[in-house]
């Protein structure tokens, strides 16, 4: 993941495309590990993002920079004037939540253009300078909590007011404008922080969208249980790790392109889609936080209530495979994903189709990375296996029998859940005190980059186990993917073979003729004897 290795000139090197050299998020934590331990069981998370410019349709905040000084000040006079949802009801929100397995909430209590949704002392630019006039964030701490669902608080270092009234060009992300730099900013953003940990109760999760340093701290002095998550643990966003992450982390993800509510030229992942998220999510031992965009009236777009609704019904069948889960030995294998019982031997394979599952059909599985034992048993979540709707004298009854490539699975799916009994999500098998078949090896995909000299692609993998093969022969795989948004990709994979290996370390190849103009992904792979394992995935545009 001993054929002539190729050796990088230094030009490639330079040109390669690495990881980012960031801090390390967790660097300095005060994140209790219990707590840690608590938010890695909980799985699913809501994100809420909601701003005054919600009325425009407009990407939240971000119309500031750049903005011409009317269109600014109109933004800053004009919409709270006007911002007014007589629709809100935030335990309509909560009740939903609470169907579709939500099991924490994180509001944009403050984004970047600096508006807060609770009456905040430190600005005029705040809820409580609206027709509406009332306290949206304790509303919907209140709701949510009612439902036995955890309240967070997502909270921006930049702010694009502040910067404004200081007469500080807007910008975000660089030095000039960020709290470090600006002393009155960090106090403004330290009272804010206080403010919300002081009036709302325990506050279990907050999401800093920025620069963290000087507030986390005044985070966990207010409240030590708090859960920091960006700015203390790994916070990908709109995307999931090719591979699993070690400890706690997470993944936020849009329903559609926007994280606020656009209702021009918007897109929508269909409600199977965003439970995939959620599946590969869980088999990565991360949670996903699923992002919602209120309406300015106080509704949730009807697109968003239906996916949830979607993914409520998965969830009432299957959340068993969710929530206080592992990574398996390995993620998956082909289009089965596994979750682990972390405090039981049991298994989830988790099987996603490209076609539904019709009720009352038989399929076959071998899953080969598991083995049976004497106390082996298997499932179908949400069925009692056996009972065939209209069928009495069929037996749907799971069985499964052990072989040298593998555990051989036969299962039927009988519940009815749509009326044209072809259910298209996904169907969960529970086995029971079940044994990993393999040790993985674990492999690495460490760079990837264009080699303008050669119009190729260079990659380099690193070998780092070879679990218990004693060799194993590597090399690297690309799809192109121009185009494509996240959660749409091909199957075919283009492989670029390096050869055996009974060691481990590095390894090389280069991938020759692609297309100027394409972006393509670019993963390591290891053939272990029972089925290919890969390191994460590396994009690389071809100029």
């Amino acid at each position: 993941m001993k054929t002539p290795r190729i050796v990088l000139p230094a030009i490639a090197l330079a040109l390669a495309v690495t990881l980012s050299a960031v801090q390390d998020p967790t660097e300095g934590s005060l994140n209790k590990p219990e707590r840690l331990e608590w938010f890695r069981d909980q799985g699913f998370g809501l994100f809420i993002h909601w701003n005054v410019d919600s009325q425009l349709g407009t990407v939240i905040s971000h119309s500031l920079v750049g903005a011409s000084d009317d269109y600014v000040a109109r933004y800053y006079a004009e919409l709270p004037r006007t911002f007014n949802p007589r629709k809100f009801h935030p335990e309509d929100w909560a009740a939903l939540a609470k169907l579709a397995g939500i099991r924490y909430v994180v509001l944009t209590a403050k984004h970047h253009s600096g508006f807060c949704l609770w009456p905040s002392q430190t600005t005029d630019f705040t809820i409580a300078n609206t027709p509406f006039k009332r306290d949206l964030t304790g509303e919907i701490v209140d709701a949510f909590r009612a439902q036995g669902i955890a309240p967070g608080f997502y909270h921006s270092p930049d702010d694009f007011w502040w910067l404004w009234k200081n007469s500080i060009p807007i910008q975000r992300g660089v030095p000039g404008v960020q709290p470090a730099q600006n002393p009155g900013l960090l106090k403004h953003d330290q009272q804010q922080i206080r403010e919300l940990l002081t009036n709302y109760g325990p506050i279990d999760l907050i999401f800093f969208d920025g620069e963290p340093q000087g507030l986390r701290e005044v985070a966990w002095q207010t409240q030590p249980n708090i859960v920091v998550t960006r700015g203390a643990i790994p916070t990908p966003e709109q995307n999931i790790p090719g591979v699993p992450l070690d400890g706690a982390w997470e993944s936020c993800i849009t329903m559609g392109h926007g994280w606020g509510y656009q209702p021009t030229l918007e897109t929508y992942k269909s409600g199977g889609q965003c439970i995939s998220l959620l599946i590969e999510t869980r088999a990565k031992g991360g949670n996903l936080l699923l992002n919602v965009g209120p309406k300015p009236d106080g509704e949730l777009p009807i697109e968003q209530e239906d996916r949830l609704r979607e993914i409520a019904l998965w969830m009432f069948v299957n959340q068993e495979c969710i929530y206080a889960v592992r990574p398996w030995v390995i993620t998956n294998e082909r289009n089965l994903w596994f979750t682990k019982r972390k405090d039981a031997d049991t298994l989830y394979a988790i099987v996603q189709r490209a076609t539904p599952w019709p009720d009352g059909t038989w399929q076959d599985f071998v899953l080969k990375s598991v083995r049976a034992t004497p106390q082996t048993e298997v499932s179908v979540l949400g069925q009692n296996d056996k009972v065939l709707e209209y069928q009495p004298t069929v037996d749907p009854k799971t069985t499964y029998e052990q072989k040298t490539d593998g555990l051989h699975v036969r299962a039927m799916h009988t519940q009815r859940l749509h009326d044209d009994r072809k259910w298209p999500n996904p169907i969960v098998l529970k086995l029971t005190h079940v044994q990993p078949a393999l040790t993985p090896p674990r492999i690495d995909t460490t760079k990837a980059g264009f080699d303008a000299k050669t119009r190729a692609v260079v990659c380099e993998g690193n070998l780092l186990d070879l679990g218990d093969a004693a060799s194993l022969t590597v090399g690297f795989e690309y799809r192109d993917i121009t185009g494509l948004d996240l959660n749409d990709r091909p199957d075919k994979w283009t492989a670029v073979p390096v050869g055996a290996r009974s060691a481990k370390g590095k390894f090389t190849a280069t991938a020759e003729g692609l297309a100027p103009g394409h972006t393509y992904e670019f993963r390591a792979v290891a053939q272990h004897p029972l089925l290919p394992l890969y390191g994460r995935d590396l994009r690389v545009r071809v100029p």
